[in-house]
């Protein structure tokens, strides 16, 4: 069994910048890739927050220039899942791709998915009409109608971009308010022509049986129920953490977010957090990346006090 000084699960901000601060302190680094390196900012047609691009910069092109850090370092990266983690600090076993590796430490940066909204024929619907992702699939419905469920950035961020390509949406939130930032919805209101806002709504049922035709939307206030016909639905409801490979014992917060301290320690020795994946209140690039560098400092102390 081939053995790491620390295993980094997870290819986005936080487990890129963990790596390469890794490797560059002299450590050896095992970082299994599913997907290929950017995480959510491959989600992301453009950002206008991050520090460095006053004008904003598309998310492929930050995912590879956050890439290309990886570059000319001793980092494994072998194409394949994270199973399952069990041991203790100094002698973890990660099993990726049905392949075990001992690991002194390991930093957790596998980042969250988006949840679902749980009805009936969304699972056999997805890739049908149902998409969790504006910029891989939003080409596909280029002057058709869809429909965007949620009320914060994201949501508000795709409808924008959505509305560039089709001709008609709906935006449906279930609250009579947005959460997402004053210069989305001031955005929105500029493209009046295009999207509709059904506000305190939510989908209660997905139609048709081969591809999506349409929806059941309902007004929480009146409990009236329309049926919209969409050629597309894209869903924006929030993130679920993905934790299933990690030890039953390590602690989460009430949505399965793991708790660190502020060094990105969690409850196990040896085993570290960063990114989406902590309970944390802010879940942006710039934050994943600081966790990253934090994560990665605080595993190379630990390795140090075991080494001593």
């Amino acid at each position: 069994m081939k053995s790491y000084d620390a295993v980094v699960i997870g290819g986005g901000p936080a487990g890129i910048t963990a790596a390469m601060y890794l490797a560059r302190s002299g450590c050896s680094v095992l970082m299994p890739e599913q997907l290929a390196p950017g995480g959510q900012i491959l989600q992301t047609e453009a950002m206008d927050n991050y520090p460095g691009f006053p004008k904003g910069i598309k998310g492929y092109e930050l995912a590879d220039l956050f890439a290309a850090h990886l570059e000319g370092l001793a980092i494994d990266r072998p194409a394949a899942a994270v199973e399952s983690v069990s041991g203790s600090a100094g002698q973890f076993v990660v099993r990726a791709g049905g392949v075990e590796y001992g690991a002194r430490t390991v930093v957790v940066c596998s980042g969250a998915h988006h949840r679902k909204l749980g009805l009936e024929g969304e699972d056999r619907l997805r890739g049908r009409g149902v998409s969790y992702c504006a910029l891989c699939d939003g080409n596909f419905f280029r002057n058709q109608t869809v429909a965007v469920v949620g009320g914060g950035n994201a949501a508000l961020e795709e409808s924008l971009y959505l509305s560039k390509l089709v001709s008609k949406l709906y935006l449906i939130h279930r609250r009579d308010e947005f959460r997402a930032r004053k210069i989305y919805q001031d955005k929105l209101t500029e493209q009046s022509d295009k999207i509709t806002l059904l506000r305190s709504s939510v989908v209660t049922a997905l139609h048709g049986e081969k591809e999506l035709t349409g929806l059941t939307v309902k007004n929480l206030k009146s409990g009236e129920e329309t049926l919209l016909p969409v050629n597309g639905l894209f869903v924006y409801v929030g993130f679920s953490p993905s934790t299933g490979f990690l030890p039953a014992d390590l602690a989460k917060d009430e949505q399965g977010f793991i708790i660190t301290d502020t060094e990105m320690r969690t409850n196990i020795p040896g085993i570290f957090a960063a990114g989406d994946i902590r309970s944390k209140l802010c879940r942006q690039v710039i934050t994943a990346a600081g966790d990253g560098a934090t994560a990665a400092q605080a595993a190379f102390v630990l390795m140090e006090q075991l080494h001593a």
